[in-house]
């Protein structure tokens, strides 16, 4: 699997862990928006160094920036339950890896950044869209659960 793969699976582990143990909303925003800002301030302050070493503008060592993106996807959802855990987190993590990969506009041009900003714009770019598709399916597919 690819590297920036395993750095997107475990923002999305534990969002749907901490909804199947029923942590508050707040909680699960707190812990989130931590994970997205930490993972953010590491990528643009350590990425250039690991870019100056490998002499590679997006090397695929760097995953946290995989790791804000994903964090970023979850943070305007919950999920209270069962299917519901499931589908928000099948549909929050493939919709980031899918935009994360395609790259539409402007997530290319963000890329054109220097440094760790560069490395990360891309990936925050690719969790809207993604957070938009997430709503767009929990509104139409989940909210017909209940």
């Amino acid at each position: 699997m690819a590297p920036g793969t395993w750095g997107s699976l475990w923002p999305a582990v534990v969002f749907g862990l901490l909804c199947y143990f029923g942590a508050p909303k707040v909680v699960v925003w707190i812990i989130l928006c931590l994970v997205a800002i930490d993972a953010a301030t590491v990528c643009v302050w350590f990425s250039p160094a690991v870019i100056e070493e490998l002499g590679d503008k997006d090397p695929r060592e760097v995953v946290v920036d995989e790791v804000a993106g994903q964090a970023l996807v979850f943070i305007g959802a919950y999920a209270s339950g069962g299917r519901e855990i499931l589908v928000t987190v099948a549909v929050g993590f493939l919709a980031f890896r899918l935009f994360d990969i395609v790259k539409p506009w402007p997530c290319r041009l963000l890329e054109k950044l220097t440094g760790g900003w560069g490395i990360l714009a891309d990936d925050l770019m690719a969790a809207v869209y993604s957070a938009v598709i997430l709503q767009i399916c929990r509104k139409l597919w989940i909210g017909g659960l209940g």
